[in-house]
């Protein structure tokens, strides 16, 4: 179900995107940061997901709440004349890795799992065959 929702988002993205004028320099850099820290929290649910604990309430909170904290904190740091929002890119890219890492074990894990199952099937129909 997961993943039919992310092949329709990635759909409806590239139909908006198609459609929707370029966005202007001046807010690219407000956006960009939007997305990673989006991206993060996406990042965040699937891996949610798979250890068996998502709540929606907390995913919608940290997907809307990380967005609006990183377009503020790149606002604040363009008021100041501060690089701020690298922090923010730092801490989210960061979180991004490291929940990307859990997913790819997770999949590993159960690869490795399945690969393990079928050769110890594989070994008893050859005994039982070796036997008659």
């Amino acid at each position: 179900m997961i993943v039919i929702a992310i092949v329709i988002g990635c759909v409806l993205g590239a139909l908006i995107g198609v459609n929707v004028p370029t966005i202007s320099y001046t807010y690219s850099g407000y956006l960009a940061i939007a997305i990673v820290a989006a991206l993060d929290s996406v990042f965040g649910g699937i891996t949610s997901v798979l250890k068996g604990n998502f709540d929606l309430k907390v995913f919608l909170s940290g997907f809307f709440g990380n967005a609006i904290l990183s377009i503020l904190l790149t606002w604040l740091g363009v008021k100041l004349n501060v690089d701020i929002y690298l922090a923010a890119i730092v801490v989210f890219v960061g979180r991004m890795f490291t929940n990307l890492a859990i997913i790819r074990r997770y999949y590993i894990d159960k690869w490795s799992k399945k690969v393990v199952k079928e050769d110890k099937k594989n070994e008893n129909e050859k005994k039982t065959m070796g036997e008659d």
